[in-house]
Protein backbone atom coordinates (compact mmCIF):
# COMPACT_ATOMS: atom_id res chain seq x y z
CA UNK A 1 0.00 0.00 0.00
CA UNK A 2 1.49 3.40 -1.07
CA UNK A 3 2.08 5.65 1.45
CA UNK A 4 -0.74 8.15 0.43
CA UNK A 5 -3.24 5.30 0.59
CA UNK A 6 -2.31 4.60 3.67
CA UNK A 7 -3.11 8.63 4.89
CA UNK A 8 -5.97 8.42 3.26
CA UNK A 9 -7.55 5.26 4.68
CA UNK A 10 -6.27 7.07 7.97
CA UNK A 11 -7.92 10.06 7.54
CA UNK A 12 -11.14 8.37 6.46
CA UNK A 13 -11.60 6.07 9.53
CA UNK A 14 -10.31 9.13 11.89
CA UNK A 15 -13.97 10.72 10.78
CA UNK A 16 -15.61 7.59 11.41
CA UNK A 17 -19.22 8.52 13.62
CA UNK A 18 -19.90 5.88 15.36
CA UNK A 19 -22.67 7.23 16.75
CA UNK A 20 -24.79 7.46 13.75
CA UNK A 21 -26.27 4.70 11.98
CA UNK A 22 -28.59 3.88 9.24
CA UNK A 23 -31.36 0.76 9.46
CA UNK A 24 -32.91 -0.31 6.62
CA UNK A 25 -36.11 -2.23 6.96
CA UNK A 26 -37.13 -5.05 4.21
CA UNK A 27 -35.61 -2.66 1.30
CA UNK A 28 -36.03 -4.70 -1.41
CA UNK A 29 -33.93 -3.08 -3.96
CA UNK A 30 -30.16 -3.84 -4.37
CA UNK A 31 -29.63 -0.52 -5.97
CA UNK A 32 -31.25 0.96 -3.00
CA UNK A 33 -29.42 -0.35 -0.62
CA UNK A 34 -25.88 0.41 -2.41
CA UNK A 35 -26.80 3.88 -2.97
CA UNK A 36 -27.33 4.16 0.56
CA UNK A 37 -24.29 2.67 1.53
CA UNK A 38 -22.38 5.32 -0.71
CA UNK A 39 -23.81 8.30 1.03
CA UNK A 40 -22.93 6.31 4.69
CA UNK A 41 -19.65 6.01 3.53
CA UNK A 42 -19.55 9.74 2.34
CA UNK A 43 -20.69 11.17 5.79
CA UNK A 44 -19.13 8.69 8.16
CA UNK A 45 -21.31 6.27 9.00
CA UNK A 46 -19.50 3.21 9.90
CA UNK A 47 -22.33 0.82 10.98
CA UNK A 48 -25.84 0.04 8.73
CA UNK A 49 -28.26 -1.86 9.71
CA UNK A 50 -30.34 -4.23 7.34
CA UNK A 51 -33.61 -5.37 8.93
CA UNK A 52 -34.85 -8.60 6.38
CA UNK A 53 -38.63 -9.49 8.33
CA UNK A 54 -40.45 -10.39 4.91
CA UNK A 55 -37.18 -11.03 2.18
CA UNK A 56 -33.94 -12.94 2.47
CA UNK A 57 -31.06 -12.05 3.71
CA UNK A 58 -29.09 -9.58 0.77
CA UNK A 59 -26.11 -11.40 -0.21
CA UNK A 60 -24.57 -8.84 -2.93
CA UNK A 61 -24.93 -4.84 -3.41
CA UNK A 62 -24.99 -3.78 -6.61
CA UNK A 63 -21.23 -2.68 -7.22
CA UNK A 64 -22.13 -0.59 -9.98
CA UNK A 65 -24.39 2.09 -7.84
CA UNK A 66 -22.73 1.34 -4.38
CA UNK A 67 -18.90 2.03 -6.38
CA UNK A 68 -17.32 -0.59 -3.68
CA UNK A 69 -18.95 1.60 -0.58
CA UNK A 70 -19.79 -1.76 1.02
CA UNK A 71 -16.45 -2.75 1.42
CA UNK A 72 -15.64 0.10 3.36
CA UNK A 73 -18.81 -0.13 6.19
CA UNK A 74 -19.45 -2.91 9.08
CA UNK A 75 -23.30 -4.53 7.55
CA UNK A 76 -25.17 -5.80 10.37
CA UNK A 77 -28.09 -7.53 8.79
CA UNK A 78 -31.29 -9.02 11.06
CA UNK A 79 -34.41 -11.38 10.14
CA UNK A 80 -36.11 -10.66 13.71
CA UNK A 81 -37.64 -6.95 14.63
CA UNK A 82 -36.70 -7.80 18.72
CA UNK A 83 -33.04 -8.64 18.00
CA UNK A 84 -32.36 -5.77 15.46
CA UNK A 85 -34.20 -3.22 18.40
CA UNK A 86 -31.96 -4.91 21.11
CA UNK A 87 -28.63 -4.74 19.21
CA UNK A 88 -29.59 -0.37 18.48
CA UNK A 89 -30.45 -0.11 22.35
CA UNK A 90 -27.02 -1.77 23.05
CA UNK A 91 -25.18 1.18 20.90
CA UNK A 92 -27.87 4.11 20.72
CA UNK A 93 -29.78 6.50 22.64
CA UNK A 94 -32.39 7.29 20.35
CA UNK A 95 -34.22 5.57 17.36
CA UNK A 96 -35.84 7.23 14.89
CA UNK A 97 -37.76 5.97 11.99
CA UNK A 98 -39.31 7.79 9.15
CA UNK A 99 -43.33 7.58 9.11
CA UNK A 100 -45.89 9.87 7.75
CA UNK A 101 -48.57 9.80 10.56
CA UNK A 102 -49.86 12.21 12.80
CA UNK A 103 -47.20 12.04 15.70
CA UNK A 104 -44.48 12.65 12.76
CA UNK A 105 -42.12 15.86 13.70
CA UNK A 106 -40.25 17.81 11.51
CA UNK A 107 -36.51 16.24 10.47
CA UNK A 108 -34.81 19.80 11.35
CA UNK A 109 -36.39 18.92 15.24
CA UNK A 110 -34.07 16.14 15.62
CA UNK A 111 -30.97 16.09 17.53
CA UNK A 112 -28.54 14.16 15.49
CA UNK A 113 -25.83 14.78 17.80
CA UNK A 114 -26.69 12.28 20.15
CA UNK A 115 -25.93 8.73 19.22
CA UNK A 116 -28.79 8.09 17.26
CA UNK A 117 -30.01 4.91 14.61
CA UNK A 118 -32.02 6.17 11.89
CA UNK A 119 -35.04 3.71 10.57
CA UNK A 120 -36.08 3.92 6.52
CA UNK A 121 -38.82 1.56 5.57
CA UNK A 122 -39.40 -0.51 2.05
CA UNK A 123 -39.98 1.32 -1.30
CA UNK A 124 -43.31 0.62 -1.18
CA UNK A 125 -44.94 0.58 2.02
CA UNK A 126 -42.56 2.30 4.38
CA UNK A 127 -41.40 2.01 7.82
CA UNK A 128 -43.55 -1.08 9.46
CA UNK A 129 -46.20 -0.52 12.38
CA UNK A 130 -43.92 -2.89 14.39
CA UNK A 131 -40.73 -0.77 14.02
CA UNK A 132 -42.57 2.98 14.20
CA UNK A 133 -44.44 1.60 17.46
CA UNK A 134 -40.60 0.82 18.83
CA UNK A 135 -38.82 3.54 17.72
CA UNK A 136 -38.38 6.77 19.76
CA UNK A 137 -39.80 9.44 17.38
CA UNK A 138 -40.99 9.17 14.01
CA UNK A 139 -39.87 12.09 11.76
CA UNK A 140 -40.73 13.30 8.01
CA UNK A 141 -38.52 15.08 5.38
CA UNK A 142 -40.55 18.48 4.81
CA UNK A 143 -41.85 18.66 1.33
CA UNK A 144 -44.14 21.38 -0.29
CA UNK A 145 -44.64 19.09 -3.60
CA UNK A 146 -47.95 17.25 -4.40
CA UNK A 147 -45.95 13.73 -4.54
CA UNK A 148 -45.50 13.32 -0.60
CA UNK A 149 -42.23 10.83 -0.92
CA UNK A 150 -38.81 10.76 -2.01
CA UNK A 151 -37.12 7.96 -3.51
CA UNK A 152 -35.27 5.38 -0.79
CA UNK A 153 -31.80 6.74 -1.39
CA UNK A 154 -32.51 10.35 -2.09
CA UNK A 155 -34.64 10.56 1.71
CA UNK A 156 -31.75 8.73 2.89
CA UNK A 157 -28.93 11.24 1.51
CA UNK A 158 -31.34 14.17 2.46
CA UNK A 159 -31.97 12.97 6.14
CA UNK A 160 -27.66 11.69 6.14
CA UNK A 161 -26.84 14.90 5.16
CA UNK A 162 -29.00 17.06 8.27
CA UNK A 163 -26.93 15.19 10.33
CA UNK A 164 -23.83 15.56 8.93
CA UNK A 165 -24.28 19.31 9.14
CA UNK A 166 -25.27 18.95 12.83
CA UNK A 167 -22.11 16.71 13.88
CA UNK A 168 -20.21 18.88 12.14
CA UNK A 169 -21.45 22.02 14.10
CA UNK A 170 -21.21 20.47 16.67
CA UNK A 171 -17.30 19.24 16.34
CA UNK A 172 -17.87 15.52 15.80
CA UNK A 173 -15.14 15.39 13.08
CA UNK A 174 -12.51 17.34 14.62
CA UNK A 175 -11.01 14.45 16.74
CA UNK A 176 -11.29 10.51 16.51
CA UNK A 177 -14.67 8.80 17.61
CA UNK A 178 -13.93 5.48 16.89
CA UNK A 179 -11.72 3.49 20.19
CA UNK A 180 -10.83 0.32 21.54
CA UNK A 181 -11.44 -2.63 19.11
CA UNK A 182 -13.53 -1.03 17.21
CA UNK A 183 -10.77 1.32 15.90
CA UNK A 184 -8.27 -1.91 15.92
CA UNK A 185 -10.44 -4.11 14.29
CA UNK A 186 -11.28 -1.36 11.34
CA UNK A 187 -7.78 -0.18 11.07
CA UNK A 188 -7.10 -4.76 10.30
CA UNK A 189 -9.61 -5.14 8.45
CA UNK A 190 -8.31 -2.24 6.02
CA UNK A 191 -4.71 -2.99 6.22
CA UNK A 192 -3.26 -0.07 8.01
CA UNK A 193 -1.34 -2.55 11.13
CA UNK A 194 1.45 -4.54 10.61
Amino acid sequence: MTPERTDRLNEVLAKRQPGLTLVLENVTDPHNISAVMRTCDAVGVQDIYILNTKIGLHEMWSAKSSSSAAKWLTVHQFTNTQECFAALRKNFFKIYATHLGADAVDMYALNFTERCAIIFGNEHSGVSNEVTELADANFIIPQVGIIKSLNISVACAVTLYEAYRQKKLAGHFDNINLTGDSYTSLKSKWGLLG
